[in-house]
């Protein structure tokens, strides 16, 4: 081991090859509830470097975890006995080119430092969420993030042109595309995305930026049922021409923990409501976002009689409309805030699901109800991507048996497989799910990723034991 850790020095300099308690920060995911011990942290700044540190590993035999910002929920950076290949330093955004909307940068730069950079020319790169301030490119990309804005411009998988990846042998595969049709053979670049560092990893890539929008309308509603929000959202889209950009379920119980994990938040109405919606629409054309002479905006004025109608309709119960930034910011607060708020209690049970956009409210009835059979005094604090099917199903049960909370996990993947849905929606496989993979995956799928592994990865040294069970 030794002779590695000088060959690794050689390769990156010894400042960037970490050991000890110098390797604290990279030795446990973000909530900490895993730990481990790398052989040690490495830090390399370029492609060249990355390939020559994985090729001396592969010639060892020894494991290689690539680690971004370590904000994955799934296990998917533990490391025990293995190098970690954290991809901090290559920071660098290489080049906005806004008439071609694109943004080539590499793995290391931070989600919230590419929405600043865009930000100047009208831009912006639309994957956001909670942890955006520390979420890296080359994470992202490796789990196919989601996020709040998948309902307008799609998953991670969606916003990438083309990548750069250091194959687990060493070598460099150029995927540095900028077309938008490129019919040549396989997708390799969606092989990679969503792969978890299993197949490489992933060192810069070519992203798809978006318009800014002009003006924004957010808003908070309160529905009479999940079925009747999605009837709410269908509106919308019709009257909007398709500009929602999102549509963020929180339930009653959610709300009440909010308000008790935060005492100084506001409730979003003067009542409670079972059913609470966060909605935003992005105006791109100036006849919707020219704020007018008293201070009105058109999208905002679109959004409040849209809404005043469907409330005389009764498919409304209850909205305010966000006048300001802060009332916006407020509004965004409150669902980001869901990481935070479920860790109000412990232990927690969560799955990370999806289903086809009709059968939301069934699957939340089913999955509470079996939750209630095996736990009575379960209480719920889901929350929901509603507007592309995605329910982040939490609860904090009332035993710390871990059987139970493992039999509740499993009703819950029973009803979403009942229902056509996923038991994976958007934070990866990583170690946490790897009973699902075994119990739901299709057995032939499961066949076709192995061969896939053992072709590309055939000493098994890059992130092993994490998405194939």
């Amino acid at each position: 081991m030794s002779d590695l850790l000088s060959a690794l020095v050689e390769i990156i300099g010894a400042p960037n090859v970490v050991q000890g308690a110098d390797a604290d920060p990279w030795s446990r995911d973000w909530i900490d509830s895993t730990h481990w011990t790398p052989v040690a942290v490495v830090r390399p700044a370029t492609t060249a470097q990355v390939s020559a540190v994985v090729k001396l590993a592969n010639q060892h035999r020894v494991p290689v975890v690539p680690v971004a910002g370590n904000t994955g929920l799934a296990g998917g950076t533990s490391a025990e006995g293995s190098i970690m290949l954290s991809l901090d330093r290559m920071s660098a955004i290489r080049e906005i080119r806004p008439e071609a909307r694109v943004a080539v940068v590499e793995a290391g730069v931070i989600l919230s430092a590419l929405h600043d950079a865009v930000d100047a020319d009208d831009l912006i790169f639309p994957l956001t969420f909670g942890a955006r301030g520390s979420a890296m490119i080359g994470g992202v990309l490796s789990t196919n993030a989601g996020g709040s804005n998948v309902l307008r411009y799609g998953n991670t998988r969606d916003l990438c042109l083309g990548l750069e990846v250091v194959l687990p042998t060493g070598e460099v595969v150029d995927l540095m595309s900028e077309l938008h049709k490129d019919n040549s053979g396989y997708d390799l670049r969606h092989l990679m995305i969503g792969a978890e560092g299993t197949l490489g990893v992933i060192t810069a890539a070519v992203l798809k930026l978006h318009p800014k929008p002009r003006a924004y309308a957010t808003a908070m509603v309160a529905a009479p049922s999940v079925q009747d929000a999605l009837g709410l959202l269908n509106r919308l889209q019709e009257e909007t021409g398709g500009a929602v950009e999102a549509f963020e379920y929180m339930p009653r119980n959610y709300i009440e923990a909010h308000l008790a994990r935060f005492p100084g938040a506001r409730a979003p109405f003067e009542q409670m409501y079972d059913v609470n919606i966060l909605v935003e629409v992005g105006a791109l054309a100036a006849r919707d976002a020219t704020v007018a002479a008293d201070g009105t905006v058109p999208v905002v004025e679109h959004l409040e009689s849209v809404l005043g109608d469907l409330f005389e309709d009764g498919a409304v119960l209850d909205a305010v409309v966000a006048k300001s930034d802060a009332q916006r910011a407020e509004m965004w607060a409150r669902r980001e805030a869901a990481a935070e708020v479920s860790r109000l209690h412990d232990p927690i049970v969560d799955n990370d699901i999806a289903v086809p956009l009709d059968k939301m409210q069934l699957l939340i009835e089913r999955v509470e109800a079996r939750a209630r059979a095996l736990d009575p005094g379960i209480t719920f604090n889901s929350v929901a991507h509603l507007g592309d099917g995605n329910l982040h199903f939490a609860g904090w049960p009332s035993t710390h048996d871990s059987t139970v909370h493992d039999s509740i996990k499993e009703a819950v993947e029973e009803e979403v497989i009942a229902l056509g849905g996923s038991f994976s929606a958007e934070h990866g496989i990583g170690i946490s799910k790897l009973p699902s993979m075994r119990r739901r995956k299709n057995p032939q799928a499961v066949a076709v990723m192995r061969a896939i592994k053992q072709a590309l990865d055939p000493n098994n040294i890059m992130n092993p034991g994490k998405l194939l069970p």
